[in-house]
């Protein structure tokens, strides 16, 4: 089977998982690959701004890189980013045949989609200086944890996946601090964690991004030449201990290039698309937001959509349903009860008001992009 095929029989969610399949699978492969240091990034929110800020820093400063990162938005190849661009269809290919030769074919039918795509990226990354690898879903159960790590960065951790990561922040802490392995850089939180740390201290080293690597007057003149919602400072701070840690210089225009899709990103002039998905992010976004906007929403039925719309609504204008095509979606009847209880006025979204602000997931994103991009040059 090639790789296209593959990737249309396996599920992309399953409401539970077996642990033991990927340590299983890397066993066959840990000997066959020929990994650069391994940056592991965990958290809730932020993981993927983290390390493409990283990853594009690292690559103007002439190191080879790849960055892993779930889920994409268009296609396939947004999720293995090799030296600026991503991966091509003959690299994928090739990396696949590669899987192929050395997983017995019930293990690799059996693997999950990321476990798979986790897997394929790891041939994918041979030969370059650093691998930045973000988790998929918490961090010591996680396909991403099967590697050897340098180091660990920890983005902010809130409430999100509570079936699988438990319904604390210190059951959810747990989980993603217990794949720490030997140092890790704290980044920015809004609970306290300190219960769960002493997990990292036994593993190695622990940093902390604001006060082990910066002072007060490089934070004012980073904060003020950063081109990016501020929300996304804090990410930034973090990417940047890491080079600071191992004494690699940088500079803030060294992300003047950069695009950072779907998050909070103004595709044109008052129109934001976000690929967030639970209330930190929405209030991130509330209090990015200058003016009201008419959201086009829709979300999955394990995200806690009350707190989202309640949060978000000081800035709703009007909130347009879109239809997404995806199993775990909520039904809109559900969706729209909660909205007029919160007294959100809603409609089926059928056209492009401004201002509007594209918010829910990275399906809802998808979903609005196709439409938006039919037609266009991407």
């Amino acid at each position: 089977m090639s790789i296209e095929e593959i990737l249309n029989v396996k599920p992309l969610f399953y409401k539970k998982i077996d642990y033991l399949r990927m340590p299983k699978a890397f066993i066959y492969i840990k000997d066959k690959i020929n990994l650069p240091p391994v940056i592991h990034i965990i958290g809730t929110n932020g993981k993927g701004s983290t390390g493409r800020f990283l990853a594009h820093t690292l690559l103007k400063r002439g190191y080879k890189v790849g960055h892993y990162t779930s889920p994409h938005i268009l296609k396939f190849n947004e999720r293995i980013w090799i030296n600026g661009e991503n991966v091509k269809d003959e690299e994928l290919e090739s990396a696949h045949q590669k899987l192929k030769k050395y997983l017995p074919n019930k293990l690799l039918n059996e693997l999950s989609y990321f476990e798979y795509t986790t897997l394929l990226a790891t041939f994918a990354f041979e030969g370059l200086d650093f691998v930045i690898l973000e988790a998929g879903l918490g961090g010591e159960f996680d396909a991403t944890n099967v590697f050897d790590k340098k180091i660990s960065l920890i983005t902010t951790i809130d409430y999100d996946h509570q079936d699988f990561l438990g319904n604390s922040i210190s059951e959810i802490a747990s989980t993603k601090i217990a794949s720490v392995k030997k140092e890790a850089i704290i980044g920015k939180q809004i609970h306290n964690i300190e219960n769960v740390k002493c997990k990292m201290e036994n593993a190695g080293k622990v940093f902390y991004y604001y006060k082990d690597f910066f002072d007060f007057e490089e934070i004012s003149y980073l904060k003020e030449k950063f081109k990016f919602p501020l929300f996304l400072f804090d990410n930034y701070l973090l990417a940047m201990s890491f080079l600071k840690k191992e004494g690699i210089k940088f500079d803030i225009k060294d992300i003047e290039d950069l695009r950072l899709t779907g998050r909070f990103e103004e595709i044109e002039k008052d129109l934001w698309v976000d690929v967030g998905h639970n209330p930190l992010a929405a209030r991130a976004i509330a209090n990015s937001l200058e003016k009201q906007v008419n959201l086009v929403y829709n979300t999955y039925k394990d995200k806690d959509y009350n707190e989202i719309l309640k949060i978000l609504k000081p800035k709703i204008n009007k909130l347009y349903l879109i239809d997404v095509k995806n199993e775990r979606i909520e039904n809109k009847e559900k969706i729209k009860e909660v909205a007029k209880d919160l007294g959100i006025e809603v409609e089926e979204f059928k056209e492009i008001k401004k201002p509007m602000l594209v918010f829910g997931s990275f399906s809802v994103v998808e979903e609005f992009l196709k439409e938006y991009y039919a037609g266009k040059s991407i």
